[in-house]
């Protein structure tokens, strides 16, 4: 593994709901500092915020960054498709972030951040816990809100239908489309997923290269904007890498936008030594175990258990921050809006940050600490 920077340490915490949890920590040299915790989202590792700890730990934080279930070198969680997937939802994994939150001797954090997947955890955490998760940064993912319950029914209103975490895609529609798609987190969910991606011709680094440089602002298409609404001629405009070819997978997917070497040598938030981090850690893991979240996600019975939250809101100070050049705050349409409105009753601002793409805090990092820092001391 490439050498750790130096001021963060790899350490591991046992016993923390299941697992003997992997994490990085930077700060750590005085006892007693507030604490933050950063939350990695698909295909990420603890090793993601690198470039951000240094600069939050300078600013008196104790930070920390685990490797989540699922992932790296986090260990005691089921990898196996047909095996215990209930343990990578959401209120399980709030239990594995207050677990290790109470492992480090913290009865409470200064403030938690989350990227990707790692964003509705966070969400989800302030949510459940309040009191442990008194701050909240959402990055690339927004957070629409909790489930709805029919409302009024008893008085002969009609209900309106409830959607699941990740709303109600058009799969027949989409795959009806003279261009025939599917949704990448669907895709996500299917058996053959971590086969095609972990045993995949390219390899897995040059798989996770190409991967990384289509959500990146390096790759030219990405250009976003506001879809009008959710019909499938409307996801179609998004990138294949989120709306797929139906009879491609991931690997084949973003093979044809491989970048050249002048490229990759010019990759500076990425060169080949850190990329290397990545595909060691799944050439190990495989990708199966951040595939379970999506599982999760996608399945009817787990939004389900998520209604006992019905009408709750993110009632802390919470931001949002993504990368000028990412598509996925307007993946879902209305989502934005929906969090700033409805979801987060604090919010204390949209920021988008120019010269990155989804890996806003890997491509833009003095940009993405910056930012944090200022929403901390707002708090």
């Amino acid at each position: 593994m490439t050498p750790l920077p130096a001021g963060i340490r790899s350490r591991f915490a046992a016993g923390v709901n299941g697992l003997r949890l992997h994490f990085l920590e930077a700060g750590f040299e005085h006892r007693g500092r507030p604490c933050l915790l950063l939350l990695h989202g698909f295909p990420e590792l603890a090793y993601s915020w690198r470039k951000v700890m240094l600069p939050l730990a300078a600013a008196g934080y104790h930070v920390v960054a685990p490797d989540q279930r699922g992932y790296g070198l986090t260990t005691g969680w089921d990898g196996a498709y047909d095996g215990d997937v209930g343990s990578f939802r959401f209120l399980n994994l709030v239990r594995d972030t207050i677990g290790l939150v109470h492992a480090l001797g913290h009865p409470r954090v200064a403030g938690l951040v989350g990227h990707d997947f790692g964003s509705p955890l966070a969400a989800w955490c302030a949510v459940v816990r309040p009191d442990v998760f008194p701050a909240v940064a959402l990055m690339s993912a927004p957070f629409a809100g909790t489930p709805s319950l029919p409302f009024g029914t008893a008085d002969g209103h009609a209900a309106a239908p409830a959607p699941a975490f990740f709303g109600a895609i058009p799969h027949a529609a989409l795959s009806a489309l003279p261009r025939p798609r599917k949704h990448y987190q669907w895709y996500y969910s299917t058996r053959a997923a971590d086969a095609d991606m972990r045993d995949c011709p390219q390899g897995i680094p040059a798989f996770l290269r190409a991967y990384y440089h289509v959500k990146s602002a390096d790759w030219p298409e990405n250009r976003p904007f506001a879809l009008r609404d959710w019909t499938a001629e409307e996801f179609a405009k998004l990138p294949a890498y989120y709306i797929m070819d139906r009879d491609r997978n991931m690997a084949e997917t973003v093979a044809p936008d491989m970048p050249s070497p002048a490229q990759i040598a010019a990759c500076r938030w990425l060169p080949d030594e850190e990329l290397a981090v990545y595909g060691e850690a799944f050439a190990r893991t495989g990708f199966q175990g951040g595939l379970n979240w999506y599982r999760c996600a996608t399945d009817p019975r787990y939004a389900a258990e998520l209604e006992v939250f019905a009408g709750r809101t993110i009632d802390v100070p919470s931001v949002f921050i993504a990368g000028r050049a990412d598509w996925g705050p307007l993946q879902k349409p209305g989502d934005l809006e929906a969090m700033q409105a409805r979801g987060c009753t604090r919010m204390l601002g949209v920021h988008w940050v120019d010269g990155a793409g989804h890996w806003v805090q890997q491509e833009q990092p003095e940009a993405t600490a910056r930012l944090l820092l200022d929403f901390l001391q707002a708090t």
